[in-house]
């Protein structure tokens, strides 16, 4: 619920009077008409500020019937019999009702006192009767400070002008008809100051509230664009990741196998070396298309729980007896579980399995393609809050730095940089370093928590005990 507002930017002009929008309790935009223009737009979706100011006048309308109820007993008593003390208990009445309804029934009239300015000038009517009546110095004079406060929070600059202009005129008033009483003439005067300081400080907390809320609004949807920019590189990143991790290592070796085909194909003969690239190439687009789909699937359905549960230690040795076959590179696979840590195997977040593999994966496709190298020993390690995954050639030994890996990226070898992702991605170390001995040592350590055995199930003795 706004408690009044119109958008000079957004209205379209009129030549006989001006619209202002207006936010109405159920949260929908409409226009409404008033007398005055606001001086604040009211931006939508800014709800927590409308109901902050909603809260300020139900507040202020509180306040008010508080300070009406507490002095209407002095304007009584001031009236005389008959006409005027009908007249005063009248106006005392309605101002009564009138703040409870706003207190207790904001949503329902709110709108009408927003539309219709003059509802708050007759209010304003029904309190100079009490005031006349009941002297300067009493508790309505109080009272009367409200009415500049609720204009400037409801109509902005002009209304709480307007309205402190009548009020003022009010105290006037009631200042003639009291300056034979000692101290009415210091009493109107403060009254008189409340009332200007009142109507000041309702349009300052409206439209501080309103262009604060306009900039909260900005900021949050200056974010959400980032974090969708955000998540569209991250996507992109990932792709880049799995096609040079699958299809494209796959479209490498299906090249260089349709290049040994047509080298063979020169030498009829030797049919069976024809056969056996012309197998080779088969294969690898059999591989290809097998990758390609994966990728697809994964990209229609890309959650880090659809994918199964998967064995690390099955699907690691099978992927290095895979790159054995295929490379001619003698390579070995290590399960190791630590004897002083005995337990289940460390759970791992959803996803990470995947992650690991394909570090693993690359990890073993740079031996073949840049180590030179013989052999390879694959080494998985787990403890109870620690996985490490090792893999180990006997090649050409390198050390490389993160500028290598940088400027490996911008001449378009992106092997390491998207190991680096990977491991990044689940939280884990990555170091590739040259040994002692020679050759290369990649080494993955990823922490993970324990897994949690289940409870026992409670035997029919502990279930009775325990109800």
């Amino acid at each position: 619920m706004t408690c009044g507002g119109s958008a000079a930017g957004r209205a379209q002009p009129r030549p006989a009077r001006s619209r202002r929008t207006t936010l109405l309790p159920g949260g929908s935009a409409k226009w409404a008409t008033g007398y005055f223009a606001d001086d604040a737009a009211a931006p939508d979706g800014i709800r927590l500020q409308l109901n902050a100011l909603q809260a300020l006048c139900r507040q202020a309308f509180a306040i008010r019937l508080t300070l009406i109820a507490i002095g209407a007993p002095f304007a009584t008593a001031n009236a005389a019999d008959g006409f005027p003390r009908h007249a005063v208990l009248t106006a005392a009445v309605l101002g009564v009702m009138g703040s409870y309804a706003m207190l207790r029934d904001w949503d329902r009239c709110a709108p009408q006192l927003l539309a219709h300015p003059t509802l708050m000038a007759v209010d304003l009517f029904f309190g100079a009767i009490l005031l006349l009546t009941a002297s300067p110095a009493s508790p309505l004079a109080y009272a009367a400070v409200c009415t500049p406060l609720l204009s400037g929070l409801l109509y902005g600059w002009r209304g709480s002008g307007v309205f402190t202009g009548l009020q003022l005129v009010v105290l006037l008033t009631v200042f003639r008809a009291w300056e034979h009483r000692p101290g009415a003439g210091a009493s109107t005067l403060l009254i008189a100051g409340f009332c200007v300081a009142a109507g000041v400080i309702g349009v300052t907390l409206r439209n501080l509230m309103f262009r604060f809320g306009a900039a909260s609004q900005a900021l949050a949807e200056a974010n959400s664009r980032l974090a969708v920019a955000e998540a569209v590189e991250s996507e992109r990143a990932r792709l880049a990741r799995e096609m040079h991790d699958s299809v494209a290592k796959t479209l490498h070796g299906l090249a260089l196998s349709a290049e040994a085909l047509a080298v063979a194909a020169d030498n009829e003969s030797n049919p069976r070396a024809l056969k056996s690239q012309a197998t080779a190439v088969a294969g690898a687009a059999r591989r290809a298309a097998t990758e390609s789909r994966e990728l697809l699937t994964d990209l229609r359905a890309h959650t880090a729980m659809s994918h199964p549960p998967m064995d690390m230690v099955t699907e690691l040795a099978s992927r290095v007896a895979d790159f054995e076959s295929r490379t001619g590179i003698e390579a070995t696979f290590a399960h190791r579980q630590d004897p002083h840590r005995p337990g289940p195997a460390p759970a791992l977040a959803p996803g990470a399995p995947r992650q690991l593999l394909a570090i693993a994966s690359e990890a073993l496709e740079n031996t073949h393609r840049h180590a030179n190298a013989t052999h390879v020993r694959v080494t998985l390690e787990c403890s109870r809050s620690v996985l490490r995954l090792t893999v180990r050639d006997d090649g050409e030994g390198t050390a490389v730095s993160l500028d290598d890996v940088r400027l490996l990226a911008n001449t378009g070898h992106f092997g390491l940089l998207g190991m680096l992702e990977r491991a990044a991605s689940v939280a884990a170390e990555l170091h590739l370093h040259s040994t002692a001995h020679g050759g290369t040592e990649v080494t993955l350590t990823l922490p993970c928590a324990p897994t949690v055995p289940a409870p026992l199930p409670r035997s029919p003795q502990e279930e009775a005990a325990h109800a």
